[in-house]
């Protein structure tokens, strides 16, 4: 499994990131390969200062070894080598009409003193972060993770959408990063379904996050925006920031794992405001964002 799970997602950074390229028309991604001291490593690819992305990363890795005491305090399990891979992805367009998108799909297993498997799971998910709210952007992004899911028995759209929801929540703020997708871990073979149904959910929806984001992208990239549509943006980028250091698991076991700094962080914005107890002007478009994101709706 880990080695058709690795051998898909090397094929999707190349369709991802050629995509993405031509679709900016102007920067191309800078590639860095990189192993890790333990076991393992990964091939990195960041976009920088172009026509529509800012800053971007798509990112896959494959690593191994001892799992670390600090995550087996996490996993409650003792000394156990670990195999972990996955594609993960930010990208943070220029224009402010045009959202942050994150996604990631992983598969991770753990070995005993024989090296045999006792645990594998996959997890992933993706999720929108616009600045300012197109109804029509939100409902297609939904729409096409919907149609995934419909797709597959293992998969719940309601229940994935929900945990998405609780997920990427900055609950020292009482709001939601953005509006929302699907997140779904641990999941595992059992009497109902084989990780055979779950790599095929998986892979389907991994292959149609393009088409969930590519068709906002086009349609927001050309709009006229000031100065004051960035200072949202950044201001709201600081959200963000804030969410990934203080409840991102993902950066955690990074961090923890001793994984690579720069891939680990790649996914922090370039430009981030921190203004002190800003609100925005009630009724204007950014107080209608804020007021979504304090409660979450169903857009499909």
């Amino acid at each position: 499994m880990k080695e058709k799970f690795y051998s898909f997602i090397l094929e999707l950074q190349d369709t991802i990131s050629g995509t993405l390229e031509k679709l900016d028309g102007v920067a191309s991604f800078k590639q860095d390969l990189w192993e890790r001291e333990e076991g393992g490593g990964g091939r990195s690819r960041v976009i920088e200062n172009g026509a529509v992305f800012e800053k971007g990363g798509v990112n896959i890795s494959a690593v191994h070894g001892p799992l670390p005491v600090s995550m087996q305090n996490y996993f409650k399990v003792n000394d156990v080598d670990f195999y972990a891979t996955g594609l993960s992805l930010v990208l943070h367009p220029k224009n402010p009409f045009v959202p942050t998108v994150h996604c990631n799909f992983r598969y991770f297993e753990m070995y005993d003193e024989k090296g045999r498997i006792v645990d594998s799971w996959f997890g992933g998910g993706l999720d929108l972060t616009p600045y300012y709210l197109f109804e029509e952007d939100a409902t297609h992004f939904h729409k096409i993770c919907k149609m995934v899911c419909d797709r597959h028995e293992v998969a719940d759209y309601a229940l994935f959408k929900k945990k998405c929801d609780e997920y990427f929540h900055n609950s020292h703020r009482n709001e939601a990063r953005g509006i929302g997708g699907l997140f779904y871990d641990y999941c595992k073979a059992n009497e109902s379904f084989t990780m055979e149904d779950w790599y095929a959910f998986q892979i389907d929806m991994a292959s149609h996050f393009l088409e969930a984001y590519v068709p906002i992208v086009e349609k927001r990239k050309d709009l006229e925006y000031d100065q004051n549509h960035r200072d949202w943006q950044e201001i709201r980028r600081g959200r963000y920031v804030e969410f990934n250091l203080v409840h991102d698991k993902g950066t955690l076991f990074g961090l923890k794992t001793n994984g690579r700094i720069e891939s680990i962080l790649m996914s922090l914005p370039p430009h981030v405001q921190w203004k002190y107890d800003h609100h925005p002007v009630p009724e204007s478009p950014e107080h209608e964002l804020l007021k979504v994101l304090q409660n979450p709706k169903n857009w499909v």
